[in-house]
C-alpha cells in the first residue's frame, strides 16, 4: 500500500542511535537528507551514549544500552529496531509502513544499536525488527543509509520523482 501524500498531520519519527560523536561525513550525510524533507514529515535524531566498555560481557552492555533506550521511548510510539537478523525490508515496505503510521496519526522510534547490537529483550518488545540487509554495517554508515531510506520512503508516498524503481 503506497499512498499519495497522507494528510492526517505531522509524521514524527525519532531515530535513537547508540553512539558518541559521529564523524563529520555522517552528520553531513544525515543533514543532506534531513533538509530535503518537508516540515510535515519530521525526523529527529537522538544519540544514546554507549555503555562504558570496561571488560563487561556484551550482554550486560546491550542491556545497559537498552535501559537507556527505553527511557527515551514515548508512550504509544511504535518501536522499530534495526538488526541484521530482523525482517528484511524493502524501501517500498518502509514507505508503506510510514504511510500507515501517518494515516493513523501515529509516531515511531527507530533504534540503531551499539557496537554489540540490540539487546534481545528490547528487540522482542519492539513493534518490528527491520534488517537493512544481511551484511554487518558500521553504525555511522547505518545513520546515513537510514536517513536516505526515510527520505526515499517519503518520496514514494509523495510521488516525488526522487524514487525511480
Amino acid at each position: 500500500m503506497v499512498c499519495s501524500r497522507p494528510r492526517t498531520g505531522l509524521m514524527a519519527i525519532r531515530v535513537l542511535a547508540v553512539g558518541a560523536k559521529m564523524p563529520r561525513w555522517v552528520d553531513t550525510g544525515v543533514d543532506e537528507y534531513q533538509k530535503r524533507l518537508p516540515r510535515d514529515f519530521k525526523v529527529s535524531w537522538h544519540s544514546i551514549p554507549p555503555a562504558k566498555r570496561q571488560g563487561d560481557a556484551p550482554q550486560r552492555l546491550m542491556a545497559a544500552e537498552a535501559d537507556a533506550i527505553r527511557r527515551q521511548i514515548k508512550p504509544r510510539e511504535h518501536l522499530v529496531v534495526l538488526d541484521v537478523g530482523g525482517t528484511l525490508v524493502s524501501t517500498e515496505a518502509i514507505a508503506a509502513q510510514i504511510a500507515r503510521w501517518q494515516l493513523n496519526g501515529e509516531s515511531a522510534a527507530i533504534v540503531i544499536g551499539g557496537p554489540d547490537g540490540i539487546d534481545p529483550e528490547l528487540g522482542q518488545s519492539a513493534t518490528a525488527q527491520w534488517s537493512l540487509g544481511r551484511i554487518t554495517l558500521p553504525h555511522p554508515l547505518v545513520r546515513v543509509i537510514l536517513a536516505e531510506q526515510l527520505y526515499r520512503a517519503w518520496s514514494i508516498n509523495a510521488q516525488h520523482p526522487y524514487h525511480r524503481a
